[in-house]
């Protein structure tokens, strides 16, 4: 039988008491103790404001531990949460926490500034059903849109003092859910700020709970050791997996805050030394092109890994070196990769020197996860892995194991659909109840499900012919002086917008016009290995990145 998310949220409180549970990193430590006081702090200022079991509180915030701590606040309670990215235009916010029936936004400092530049308090102001806006990490009244708030929130110190004249113990709290509660409304999902006709993924505590089970059976964790997280907590990946799995596991999360620079990211995570790192491709990809594939393009390293015995050492020796740049931990645990498939040079090298690592496939609407596939999955193709038991996949295609179609999948753990959004709800299933994913794949005789690319990428020719950009993305990535590239359709053919890497155009010494006359050939010379009707007619070299989302996807919309 399924076991609801928040029981293992009690029992990991209960049994790591003492043990630190969430750091910020370079600022504060929670141990689990201090996680349940502050939830209970929440449900104090919860009940004071009326809040009802189903009511929906939304928060955006930067990622932290106090972001968690007010999540948890909301989901114990039996409230819905709606997280709401912090880069969210302010009037993006306002219209969400409209449209969802939000009864109060949880807000941090950052995100309150650009309510006040934009002028949009008195705006927020009009929305009946919005209490007003509470500072996350202090429990301040923001905005008081009632009349109420601000009087709640200045003597909340005092009823909590009250209620909990010795403090908050082991017989205070009780987030046990039993499995009739497995249908409730969670969380609704925003993860698109526009104001026409927004998708708030209705997810509910069963999706949350089939993935942490899920995720408990195939990912190896390490009770009490360090993980550090990225991921956007207002994403449904990082919530479900670098969140409320770990900590549900007893792992001592560090939140790392600021943007991920690699050089940051890298000090950061040699002085935590995680046995685990979640993570997206684009990361994982751009240190292993600047770092590890120059080293074995190298003529004498090509020379040298020919031979078995040296190859053998020198993969060992490479390992060791990627390993100890992410703090020397991970041969543990390994990488998550999720978000987007890795590509297949780099998955390639990090196999053939055993990098340990495991890639998730899923979306929002699955929260988040389809299948997962480990690093000892033997598929070197672009397989989805190790469909989740809970979770049918088919393929609308006349021949799924050849014809590329939708991937459609259906379980109890797929979302019912968008809030009060009957037209995108009714649009995303299929007449007979699959959910409609939007990726293309085929299906194998072992059911393994190999994913082609996002059906509203596919470029289709005045011949009729289904071009998948991404699959020839993956080899322009490949090349020597490509940082990232993307393959649109123009006029007269497929044109690929290429991002240089600089670090090795650099060290090229090449002139602006050889780079750009390097790169051309280089791409040029893959139309050999290309359809007719897929090859690329002309190059657009670009210095500066493709804008990204949150989870540091292209935004190709923006390129088309």
């Amino acid at each position: 039988m399924l076991v609801h998310y928040l029981t293992h949220i009690d029992e990991a409180i209960r049994s790591n008491w003492n043990k630190p549970a969430i750091t910020n990193y370079g600022g504060a430590t929670y141990t689990f103790a201090q996680i349940a006081e502050g939830i209970e702090k929440w449900h104090v200022l919860f009940e004071k404001c009326g809040i009802k079991k189903g009511d929906k509180i939304a928060i955006s915030a930067k990622n932290s531990a106090e972001w968690c701590i007010a999540f948890l606040g909301v989901v114990t309670y039996d409230a819905v949460a709606v997280p709401l990215l912090a880069d969210f235009l302010p009037q993006n916010l306002a219209e969400l926490t409209r449209v969802s029936d939000s009864r109060l936004l949880l807000v941090d400092k950052a995100v309150m500034g650009g309510f006040t530049r934009n002028d949009l308090l008195g705006k927020i102001k009009t929305y009946s059903n919005l209490q007003g806006l509470i500072n996350l990490t202090n429990q301040a009244c923001e905005l008081d849109c009632d009349g109420s708030l601000n009087v709640i929130c200045n003597g909340l110190s005092s009823e909590f003092a009250n209620r909990f004249p010795n403090g908050v113990s082991l017989d205070d709290i009780n987030y046990k859910r039993s499995s009739d509660m497995l249908d409730d409304l969670s969380v609704i999902s925003y993860t698109s700020g526009t104001s026409s006709a927004p998708k708030g993924v209705m997810i509910h505590a069963k999706s949350l709970s089939g993935n942490i089970r899920f995720a408990r059976d195939y990912v190896p964790t390490l009770p009490g050791g360090n993980t550090f997280s990225i991921l956007p907590l207002a994403h449904i990946f990082g919530l479900s997996l670098d969140f409320l799995f770990l900590f549900s596991t007893g792992c001592h999360i560090h939140i790392f805050s600021a943007k991920p620079v690699p050089a940051l990211l890298l000090k950061a995570l040699g002085e935590v030394k995680p046995f685990l790192f979640l993570t997206v491709p684009l990361l994982i990809e751009k240190i292993f092109r600047a770092k590890v594939i120059p080293v074995l393009n190298k003529p004498v390293m090509r020379f040298l890994t020919a031979i078995p015995g040296v190859r053998s050492l020198i993969y060992k020796k490479i390992r060791k070196t990627v390993l100890d740049a992410f703090g020397g931990n991970l041969h543990i645990s390994g990488f998550f990769i999720g978000g987007a498939a890795i590509s297949k040079d780099v998955d390639k090298i990090m196999r053939r020197v055993k990098i340990p690592y495991a890639v998730g496939y899923g979306m929002t609407e699955c929260g988040p996860l389809i299948s997962y596939k480990g690093w000892n999955h033997p598929a070197l193709k672009n397989d989805a892995g190790i469909i989740r038991p809970d979770i049918e996949v088919r393929i609308d295609s006349s021949n799924p194991a050849t014809i590329p179609g939708e991937i459609q999948v259906r379980g109890n753990h797929v979302t019912s659909g968008y809030y009060k959004n009957e037209e995108a709800t009714s649009a995303a299933f299929t007449d007979d109840g699959w959910f409609k994913t939007g990726d293309m794949g085929t299906m194998d005789s072992k059911d393994y499900v190999i994913i082609r690319g996002r059906c509203k990428n596919m470029i289709l020719t005045a011949n009729g012919q289904n071009i998948y950009p991404e699959e020839i993305e993956e080899l322009i990535n490949q090349q020597t002086y490509v940082m990232e590239s993307l393959v649109v359709g123009r006029k007269h053919g497929l044109v690929a917008l290429i991002v240089v890497n600089q670090d090795t155009a650099k060290a090229s010494g090449l002139s602006g016009e050889e780079l750009k006359k390097a790169i051309e050939d280089s791409v040029f010379a893959l139309n050999n290995q290309l359809p007719i009707y897929s090859r690329i007619a002309k190059c657009e070299i670009r210095d500066v990145p493709f804008e990204k989302t949150p989870k540091l996807s292209i935004k190709r919309f923006m390129y088309q």
